[in-house]
């Protein structure tokens, strides 16, 4: 089958990935069949926000990329690699920062939003590097020739700077780079935190890939219920439990029954969460026993990343002899 283009998408190692990444991944496996895939851990990104952190930047990336090959992204159908590896990306970076507006990478939505949520959690990120990362995330789509980024709805104006990123540079010197389209995976599923919060490892509020099943059983029996209901045959009301969002997704083919007994007051809170939690382990218990088959392996992640890197670089030296030839003659 001919392959429909090219795709870029990293993700910033943080360490063990949650729930709420599990349909961005399920998506990634799709891709990588229709598309070349390059899927990059994004380290340098990581510095933009977190540099005190450093030190946990290569841990982290062995548990990220362990829940992404127990997810099943396969180095034969896709690159995986470091972002710091592949210095291409940091060259590029630098070429296109000489010829973008500094008012474009003000105006993106994120950069004023980022500085005063994550201010008041005490960081300071008035910084080159955070103003800028908009712009390396130009350059590590465009180092590729990627024509496409699979992106939630909000990352929509990151890719749109990076088509005027292209589009400026091909009028500047001379037709390099397409221009990339997102695509927005409607499937992606928005859960919340046992608390009913956002899913965050900041919150400690989420259940991770490939969870042991305690832990599964442990969060789940934490999850909030509906708070009108106080015996279990009070009729409950599904649309403001946050378990009855994890049924939708987990236990879809009995989601209408868990409804309407909920509703009568006919299955407790206890039950409900139960059968989750069973539907959560059948889900998850697979992820779980590739994950540690993988960690198994010593050294086998850093092999996957270094073949990956090798691959990359054969494609982004191209790349910038084709740039160093646009803007030098």
């Amino acid at each position: 089958m001919a392959l429909k283009g090219v795709i870029l998408s990293e993700m910033r190692p943080t360490g063990r990935l949650h729930l709420g990444h599990q349909s961005v991944l399920n998506n990634w496996v799709r891709l990588q069949e229709e598309y070349k895939c390059y899927y990059g851990v994004a380290d340098w990104h990581a510095l933009t926000t977190g540099w005190e952190e450093a030190k946990e930047i290569h841990s982290n990336t062995i548990e990220m990329v362990a829940d992404w090959l127990a997810t099943g992204l396969d180095p034969e159908k896709c690159v995986i690699f470091r972002q710091s590896s592949v210095l291409e990306h940091a060259e590029l970076h630098l070429l296109f920062s000489m010829v973008t507006p500094l008012s474009w990478l003000e105006r993106v939505p994120t950069y004023k939003d980022q500085i005063q949520k994550l201010g008041e959690l005490g960081k300071d990120i008035n910084t080159y590097g955070f103003l800028g990362y908009p712009l390396l995330m130009a350059a590590d789509i465009l180092v590729y020739k990627a024509n496409a980024v699979p992106v939630g709805e909000d990352q929509i104006p990151h890719i749109e700077l990076t088509r005027e990123v292209a589009r400026r540079f091909n009028h500047l010197f001379k037709p390099v780079f397409p221009e990339p389209q997102a695509i927005v995976n409607k499937d992606v599923a928005v859960l919340p935190g046992v608390d009913g919060a956002k899913m965050s490892k900041s919150y400690h509020n989420y259940i991770s890939i490939g969870a042991e099943t305690e832990d599964i059983k442990k969060n789940v029996n934490m999850m909030v219920t509906d708070p009108g209901r106080i015996r279990k045959t009070d009729p409950g009301n599904p649309d403001v439990c946050v378990v009855h969002k994890f049924h939708r997704i987990y236990n879809s083919g009995i989601l209408e029954g868990i409804e309407t007994e909920c509703r009568a007051g006919q299955i407790g809170c206890v039950a409900c969460k139960k059968q989750l939690a069973g539907a959560l382990e059948q889900n998850l218990g697979p992820i779980r026993e590739r994950r540690e088959q993988v960690l198994a392996k010593k050294g086998y992640i850093d092999e996957v990343l270094r073949a990956g890197e090798e691959k990359a670089r054969e494609t982004t030296r191209r790349t910038l002899a084709e740039v160093r030839e646009a803007i030098f003659g």
